[in-house]
């Protein structure tokens, strides 16, 4: 095992996932492992926090919204039982306001879906102040803009009068925007 990034991993190479998405956990989990990792899968908060008490990880990806509750929760909870634990937080419904919510409570980067495991890798990796460097395939404006939309869109409670109008947004092209399938 002379791969420089197994050396960077260090001798605890556990790694808790917690998504509710079990295709997007499970080929995360087979990529992780292919970089050195010993990956554990959950798919609920309590399952994660159970995990977080019982056998804290050294490193953790966590959702951010998953069926029973707020990712942060976990995350609070790791950084409880283990104070180095590494952990980033992945949603596909990025803002910043739960960003800085996710530093603050000890999460080392905030990364929105769909982030490749080099992404996550490179996060979990990063040390000091120096950012990790920018990820191979960002998303698009036009898909950053298609996430804000649909995540309005679900805190109005898919109404999309209420949702055109905290857009400032005419209902007719709000329609037709949530019509239309995502962008790359």
């Amino acid at each position: 095992m002379s791969d420089p990034e197994f050396s960077e991993l260090g001798p605890d190479r556990s790694l808790l996932l917690v998504d509710d998405d079990e295709p997007f956990v499970k080929r995360l989990a087979k990529a992780m492992e292919k970089r050195g990792f010993v990956p554990e899968t959950v798919e609920s908060v309590a399952a994660g926090k159970a995990v977080a008490a019982s056998r804290p990880p050294a490193y953790a990806v966590v959702d951010l919204r998953l069926e029973d509750g707020n990712g942060l929760d976990v995350v609070e909870a790791l950084r409880e039982r283990r104070r180095d634990c590494r952990i980033v937080v992945l949603t596909g419904y990025g803002a910043i306001a739960t960003a800085v919510a996710a530093v603050k409570i000890g999460a080392i980067d905030y990364l929105s879906k769909p982030a490749d495991a080099n992404d996550i890798t490179n996060a979990l990796l990063s040390r000091g102040e120096a950012l990790p460097p920018p990820p191979e395939n960002p998303m698009s404006a036009d898909r950053v803009r298609w996430e804000h939309i649909q995540r309005v869109y679900e805190l109005c409670e898919r109404n999309v009068s209420e949702t055109a109008r905290r857009l400032n947004m005419h209902r007719r092209t709000l329609q037709r925007i949530l019509a239309k399938r995502s962008p790359r």
